[in-house]
């Protein structure tokens, strides 16, 4: 052969899979006519990769000369639909081939390896048969990939989608091929339902299938295809087969999503045309196909597809609506990009992913329009911010939800940090990038509005930011969260800051009124600014209040406000040093986790039911 087989292996089959091996080896066990092939798997236990050993054997023509010659010669082979080159996807995973066939009296074997020089060694037996084995020896790869490359189930599963075309036409002419695969592991692993086993395929097993024309002369003048079809009900797990039919092989299509179909039923559909003859890469790996006569095809295909199974199965019109009410329920403002009539029917992340990249799109299209824009994109822009702004919307939903499921269990770490990350600054001119992060709208949506957020930092710095000196007393003390907001300090000397203190659910009544006590702590500290850097406070403490605590609230004049759960407020006197005759009020808001998460839930619903509803009537 004179050809660089190394070279030659990594140019053809650049991306292989283990499972080659053994479309490969049927493929060219079919075209010899063997109605046999059996494919026995040897291995240790899985991970021992270099125990592997693959023995297939078949009752086909064997390596006759004629054969043989063709095997020896890449690429120099007299079919259109066979390339010459599928052999060498052997060499991707294995050091050594070797082949032994017997045809006739004539054994003739074969070593073929990347050293592979064109010859082989011929003898005569004195038993005449019809029997070639191919054993692969020597794993040249680090690992396996996966344990479904050898488990005999999905192997013969992937058998059957690659070659029911040419399985199925031996059924019909009366001829039948039988496939067996058989793992022998000495460890087995029931984690992943790895054991010994032998699984058969009988092409006279496959059911009859219907056919269906298809007219696809919108691709090209005078052509048609052909849709073979079964949809049968069984006992076993469901199957779904959508291939394009091309040089006896079939190639797997998305053409339908199995998750929407019933459990138990097995659907074969198989579309063929002279238009695909020829139409893959020499590997046999790949269409070639014309992006836009693909996607033609493939809607068409799908088109029929759907109109079959809405009458044969039509349970599948009820699961199809209730998976489109709830994305759109989930994605409201994606209603418009979605393909609704193809929800069910292709995967159901595949919907909301070409939704999404449309409505990426739209975006690109906005941000790139030139700023004296036309009427339309205008429109489109208003349109694009609203779903912006629900995106945004489901996204805090998201945040609320799993507040709601904080318990005893959860320690204030984990509240706080979906309020605000931890030891970390915010500033107003990071908001965009961090409004993700940051969810201090939880308090109120008014505090979207900051200057800057301290999350955990200390007072110094607090203080540090409100009169942006240097110089300022230590005080290690930490409110939990800070905020400055209304004016920049740099620009005018009074702002607006908000404390906040949490304690975790059912945290002892002590420890709640410890709040207390460090936001009135915080309030002397703060009041020493007041009211040159400081026009006004906002001092919250979210905590879990009890029977016990409510009572101790209302013993010390705490005032119930209106929310969904317990809020309460009171108004203080303090001083800010002991000689001093002056009082300043500071307001204490008290907030259970009720009032704080449902709150919140009320806002953000309210927001996103109006929103709905616009999609909802546009759509």
């Amino acid at each position: 052969m004179n050809v660089n087989i190394k070279q030659a292996v990594k140019l053809f089959f650049a991306n292989p899979s283990l499972e080659m091996i053994y479309f490969e080896a049927i493929a060219n066990s079919l075209d010899a006519e063997a109605t046999e092939i059996n494919i026995e798997i040897f291995i240790e236990e899985f991970s021992r990769e270099d125990t592997l050993r693959v023995k297939i054997t078949d009752n086909g023509a064997g390596f006759t000369e004629d054969r043989f010659a063709k095997f020896k010669e890449l690429l120099k082979v007299d079919e259109e639909s066979h390339k010459g080159v599928g052999r060498l996807v052997f060499l991707s995973y294995f050091k050594n081939v070797s082949i032994i066939s017997q045809y006739g009296r004539t054994e003739r074997t074969i070593q073929f390896n990347e050293n592979f020089d064109g010859k082989s060694s011929v003898v005569n037996v004195s038993n005449p048969k019809q029997k070639t084995t191919i054993t692969f020896n020597n794993y040249n790869r680090s690992k396996i990939a996966s344990h479904e490359y050898l488990k005999p189930g999905s192997i013969i599963k992937r058998i059957k989608e690659q070659f029911y075309p040419r399985l199925y036409l031996l059924k019909k002419n009366n001829k039948d091929a039988i496939i067996s695969v058989t793992l022998e592991v000495n460890k087995s692993e029931e984690k992943f339902d790895f054991q010994p086993e032998t699984i058969y395929l009988k092409a006279s097993d496959f059911p009859d299938l219907k056919v269906e024309k298809i007219n696809v002369d919108v691709v090209e003048m005078f052509q048609k295809a052909d849709l073979h079809y079964s949809i049968t009900k069984s006992e076993g797990e469901k199957t779904v087969i959508t291939a394009l039919c091309v040089d006896g092989r079939s190639y797997k299509q998305e053409i339908i999503s199995d998750e929407n179909i019933p459990y138990g039923y097995e659907l074969i559909f198989l579309l063929y045309s002279d238009l695909f003859i020829g139409q893959v890469d020499p590997s046999r790996q790949i269409l070639t196909l014309k992006e836009s006569v693909f996607k033609t095809i493939t809607l068409l295909f799908r088109n029929k597809v759907t109109e079959i199974l809405r009458v044969a199965i039509p349970e599948i019109i009820v699961r199809n609506e209730k998976t489109k009410e709830d994305i759109v329920n989930r994605y409201p403002h994606l209603l418009d990009y979605i393909e609704t009539d193809t929800i069910g029917f292709i995967k159901r992340e595949d919907t909301i992913r070409k939704a999404q990249e449309q409505f990426f799109k739209d975006q690109k299209e906005i941000l790139e329009a030139p700023n004296s824009m036309s009427d339309d994109i205008y429109e489109k822009t208003l349109e694009v911010s609203a779903r912006l702004l629900t995106e945004y919307i489901l996204y805090r939903q998201i945040i609320i939800n799993r507040l709601k499921k904080i318990n005893r269990i959860n320690n204030e770490d984990d509240i706080h940090k979906l309020i605000v990350p931890p030891r970390k600054i915010y500033t107003q001119s990071e908001f965009i990038s961090d409004i993700f992060t940051n969810n201090v709208w939880l308090l109120d949506d008014k505090y979207m509005t900051y200057n800057t957020i301290l999350s955990d930092k200390v007072m110094t710095e607090l203080i540090k930011e409100i009169t942006k000196e240097e110089n300022v007393p230590q005080d290690n003390s930490e409110p939990d969260i800070a905020i400055i907001f209304s004016n920049d300090p740099e620009l005018t000397p009074k702002v607006d800051v908000v404390i906040v203190e949490l304690k975790k659910k059912e945290a002892s009544i002590n420890e709640n009124i410890t709040a207390i006590t460090q936001l009135q702590t915080r309030a002397t500290k703060l009041m020493h600014l007041f009211p040159n850097k400081i026009q006004r406070i906002w001092f919250y403490a979210v905590v879990d209040i009890t029977p016990s605590f409510q009572l101790y609230l209302e013993n010390n004049r705490f005032k119930k406000l209106y929310s969904s759960g317990s809020a309460y407020y009171r108004e203080d006197e303090i001083k800010i040093h002991v000689e001093s005759n002056e009082w300043f009020l500071i307001g204490i808001n008290i907030l259970d986790y009720s009032a704080f998460v449902d709150d919140a839930d009320m806002r953000n619903s309210a927001f996103l039911k109006i929103l709905k509803e616009n999609f909802r009537k546009k759509g």
